[in-house]
């Protein structure tokens, strides 16, 4: 995927941007979709032999019998599960809008800078609060890529924040560090955007904790889109049992070598940022090591909760192998996993509503009142 060069500024922030490079649909606006379910996960795109045989080869060799007592490397997801990453801090700020199921705020919370030291980050956010008494179930969003020097407050699940608040669920949209009026991260670049699930487990906390919105602490979800899927599969890893349940639409894959290669590595714009990245830490046929650290795949075992996925059969950006790939490593590592497959394409237009029906039939019995 081509995206235009950069100027000097933007291009300091676009090192982090080199991996893990989901993209979300700038669209807002809900488009009247049929009212009938998706078909069920059998019925898949069809899948190409050289397709699957590249997947393998990207896959984690399997975990040697022996334990290993080297400390993992200090950007990867195993350092980030022993790491301790405080959240907190849930402020409302100005109501952004009020309409007959909900109230929407500006919202800010703690979150830190995961390796070095305590230095705590403010994230911003939006949060729509359901009318009526709570305890409400939640969910965290986790959008998908957006360039964050055009990036404003709440972009990018605008239709999943309102979908999920009018049937009942407090739903917090993170911006990320680095986006909106959130903290920049002077390490975003050489971390490789692991604080974005820094920052989701974060706002997790932040609203366990709040006394200013009240939430079922024991029902709080996870929803990523594109990008984001990746984001909370990864903080799903980091610290198993926080949340109750994940969602993932239109996932990237579950491999950051391959998400590397399928966007980045042929693109001109990048190349700057890719010497960068092969002077700090290796390109993917270097380093497999360090790529495979930073990768969700590898640490499946790790999920406690069971996941929803859903991707469109016609995904041009996305390619819905990535998903069928994703889902079936997950039920490997014994995930309990879900994979709904819908006439669509990367942004989920026609299928938006069929789709958050789905999902919120889902969370609903997995975060039962």
């Amino acid at each position: 995927m081509t995206r235009p060069r950069r100027g000097p500024v933007a291009a300091a922030l676009t090192l982090a941007l080199l991996v893990l490079t989901g993209c979300s649909s700038d669209s807002e606006t809900p488009a009247a979709g049929p009212s009938s379910d998706p078909t069920s996960a059998t019925a898949e795109p069809s899948e190409r032999l050289s397709d699957r045989a590249s997947e393998s080869a990207g896959s984690a060799p399997a975990e040697s019998a022996s334990p290993s007592t080297a400390a993992p490397d200090p950007i990867s997801i195993a350092a980030l599960a022993e790491a301790d990453l405080p959240g907190g801090g849930l402020r409302l700020g100005a109501v952004r809008e009020r309409t007959a199921g909900y109230t929407s705020y500006d919202v800010t919370f703690r979150s830190t800078l995961a390796g070095r030291g305590t230095r705590p980050l403010t994230i911003s956010g939006v949060l729509n609060v359901p009318r009526g008494e709570g305890p409400f179930p939640a969910v965290v969003l986790a959008h998908g890529f957006i360039e964050p020097s055009s990036y404003v407050r709440g972009q990018g699940m605008t239709r999943e924040r309102g979908f999920l608040a009018d049937r009942g669920y407090v739903a917090l949209h993170v911006d990320y560090r680095n986006h909106a009026e959130s903290t920049d991260d002077p390490r975003v670049q050489s971390a490789v955007r692991l604080g974005y699930s820094t920052d989701v487990i974060a706002a997790t906390k932040a609203l366990r904790a709040s006394d200013e919105v009240d939430v079922d602490p024991e029902r709080i979800a996870l929803f990523g889109r594109s990008m984001g899927t990746g984001v909370i599969l990864k903080a799903l890893e980091i610290e198993p049992g926080l949340a109750a349940a994940g969602v993932a639409w239109a996932s990237v894959s579950s491999l950051e070598a391959q998400n590397y290669r399928h966007f980045n590595a042929a693109d001109p714009a990048f190349a700057t940022e890719r010497e960068a990245m092969q002077r700090r830490h290796g390109l993917p046929a270097e380093s497999p090591g360090f790529w495979r650290g930073i990768s969700s795949r590898p640490a499946f075992g790790s999920i406690t909760e069971p996941v929803l996925l859903a991707h469109g059969r016609n995904d041009e950006t996305c390619p819905p192998r990535w998903a069928r790939a994703t889902q079936r490593a997950l039920t490997e590592a014994g995930v309990d996993s879900t994979l709904e497959w819908y006439d669509d394409q990367h942004a989920f237009g026609p299928v938006f509503v069929p789709a958050m029906n789905r999902t919120v039939r889902f969370l609903d019995r997995r975060m039962p009142g």
